[in-house]
């Protein structure tokens, strides 16, 4: 099974839009540097350090992942929990401890010297806000590659909304803290997961429980969200022109180090999916629940990742270059991924007829 051939065109291709995402900002940054800076100082309120543009366009990419999560799917959270168990353990314990130790040792330590102090605790910030949050939209498509089962993915997807809620601020606080010398402002942390998480949440759950009641399961999935998916690739692309417009500076001089920052985090991704999916067969979880569930702790929420860092650090920091690294290396590895749990199904028992 090729998972290239059964992936769409824009997830195919991602990793080409962002780099051509880059090449597009990069050159507004430095031929119009007065517009960009303007679109940079605008906020959603005076003081809030929330971006007023980047806002509205990552509300227009999560609103319509948010329609995707059907909550009611939680009265089945009991069938078949070692491998929810699995993918909790990975995801809130051991992929954000992990990811700012690889942080601290690889920025810090390692590429100290090429970074300089104040821009490798930039670069630990976002990554540590990079790993906090698992994938969300993604995970679907990766799920649906790996033959994984769709209501159990549903499941998986929706417990990890609810525990992002409450433990997305907590972890990326203290975790930044801890790991480099920067301080985070705890009231800008939990207005951004308001602001990018909470309320698209709370619209999406709303907008699907209403329609649903009204128009029937069919016509939402089938026709009302493939009418949301042109916005949200048209909204996560001009984010990304947007973000490397505020970063030319950063990218112009600082090029190597977005090769350098790829280094943790893909080491990150396969220590994270090799574990989750390692434990799902020693305890014999099926392949259908054990591929989706090493997929999701493996991927990161970007989007949100990418919100957050503008928001604690600035447009221009190091926190939010640090997180777009991770969209630019997203797709092909998570497709690796997906090839090497496909070439290891024979390690799962077969599936009962």
């Amino acid at each position: 099974m090729d998972a290239e051939k059964r992936l769409g065109w824009f997830e195919r291709g991602l990793s080409l839009w962002v780099l051509l995402c880059m090449a597009v900002g990069v050159g507004l940054g430095v031929l119009l540097p007065g517009p960009v800076a303007a679109l940079r100082d605008l906020e959603i309120a005076p003081g809030s350090r929330i971006n007023l543009t980047i806002a509205v366009l990552i509300w227009l990419m999560v609103y319509p992942m948010m329609l995707r999560v059907d909550f009611r799917s939680l009265a089945a959270v009991g069938r078949r929990p070692r491998g929810l168990a699995v993918t909790l353990l990975v995801n809130w314990l051991v992929k954000p401890l992990s990811m700012a130790f690889l942080a601290w040792l690889f920025c810090r330590q390692l590429f100290g010297a090429w970074f300089g102090a104040e821009l490798a605790d930039q670069y630990v910030a976002g990554l540590v806000i990079l790993a906090a949050a698992p994938c969300t939209a993604m995970v679907f498509v990766w799920s649906y590659l790996t033959d994984g089962d769709p209501a159990y993915t549903l499941v998986q997807v929706a417990v990890n909304d609810l525990i992002m809620l409450v433990a997305f601020a907590p972890i990326v606080g203290l975790l930044v803290s801890g790991a480099s010398s920067l301080t985070v402002p705890w009231d800008v942390l939990l207005w951004s997961v308001l602001v990018f998480l909470v309320v698209p949440l709370a619209a999406g759950v709303a907008t699907r429980t209403l329609l649903v009641r009204g128009r029937g399961r069919a016509w939402f999935e089938q026709v009302l969200l493939p009418r949301f998916q042109p916005v949200a690739t048209t909204a996560l692309l001009a984010t990304l022109v947007l973000i490397f417009a505020f970063q030319s500076d950063n990218l112009r001089h600082h090029w190597t180090h977005v090769l350098l920052l790829a280094v943790p985090i893909l080491i990150q991704v396969y220590l994270n999916a090799g574990l989750a999916y390692g434990l799902m067969a020693w305890l014999r979880v099926p392949h259908a629940v054990a591929a989706p569930g090493a997929l999701i702790g493996a991927s990161n929420f970007f989007e949100l990742a990418v919100a957050t860092a503008i928001a604690l650090f600035g447009p221009t920091s190091g926190a939010a270059l640090a997180t777009v690294v991770g969209v630019l290396v997203e797709v092909p590895v998570m497709l690796s991924v997906c090839r090497v749990c496909q070439r290891t199904r024979h390690w799962f028992a077969a599936p009962a007829p």
